[in-house]
This record gives structure tokens, sequence and C-alpha cells, in this order.
């Protein structure tokens, strides 16, 4: 006891900034896991097309383009479809596919598929709503485009039927 005072010895704490960042870390990585599982989306159905769709056959395709009143070109594919099924088609979605010249899809359009009402004074393309196509009909059908890949080959497109509705 001679006076002198004894330290009293420091207990050094382990850095705790260190393990705040591992655990922040770890939160983080937790939090996008449980994201990325939340939100990944279903795969899409690659059945290919619905089974009513065989029974549609595309045919005697004609391409034109005509300008529009504002200057534009517009292009329509016209064709014939029939329905060689049993049931009444209502709502028919395709797909169109241009193509460039190495064959790579230049442009892919995914569009209503309209028939041509013929009894007014113009043919007008409507939906199969207005006009639906029976068992054993034809009609023609008409497909609008605003405008086309400048790198489109211009041979006729690829057009396969996505969707059917029927009754």
């Amino acid at each position: 006891m001679g006076g002198l005072i004894q330290p009293t010895p420091v207990v050094e704490e382990p850095n705790s900034s260190r393990r705040t960042i591992v655990i922040a870390v770890v939160v983080v990585m937790a939090i996008a896991i449980v994201m990325a599982l939340l939100l990944r989306s279903q795969p899409k159905n690659a059945s290919g097309p619905p089974p009513y769709a065989a029974n549609l056959k595309l045919s005697d395709f004609k391409m034109s383009a005509a300008e529009n009143f504002v200057g534009a070109t517009v292009s329509y594919v016209d064709g014939t479809i029939t329905n060689s099924g049993a049931k009444t088609v209502t709502h028919a979605m395709v797909q169109v596919n241009f193509k460039d010249d190495m064959g790579q899809v230049a442009q892919r359009e995914q569009i209503p598929l309209q028939v041509l009402k013929t009894d007014g004074p113009y043919p007008e393309a409507v939906d199969f709503r207005v006009a639906p196509l029976g068992p054993g009909q034809s009609k023609a059908f008409r497909l609008t485009f605003e405008s086309i890949s400048a790198q489109w080959n211009h041979q006729y497109p690829e057009i396969q039927v996505t969707d059917v509705t029927v009754k």
C-alpha cells in the first residue's frame, strides 16, 4: 500500500461495429431472398396454342399498304380463316412475326384477328363478337399494322393463333 494506485484492468470489448455490419448484411440478404421468392413469376404456359386453334386454318394471304389521312403508311395482311371445328369462334388473337433477311424476328405483334364485314360501303374489320365464325364457315380477315420494322424482309409474316374463345 505504498500509495501507488493500481490501475483497474480495462476489459476490451469486441469491435461492435464489425458485428453490426455482419448482421446488416445477413438481414439484407435474407430480405432479398424472401423478395425473390415472393416476386418470382409463374412460368408461362409453354404448351403452345390453345387446343381449338388446330381447327382454325388461315390461308389466301395478301398484303397491301395504304396511306392514312395523316400521311403515314398503314400495312394490311388479308386472308381467309376457316373454322373446321364444331364450335362457334367469338374471339381470336394471333401472333405475327415479321422476319429480317437473316431469318430473325424483326418485329413481333400480338393482335386480335378481325373479320371483314363487307355489307357496307367499304370493307370494315370487326371483332368476332360482332360477326362470329360458326362451325364449317370461312370468312375474310384483316390484320392492320400502323408501322413495320425497317429490317423486315418484305416476305409474308408468320401468323399463329395464340388465343381462341368459343361457344
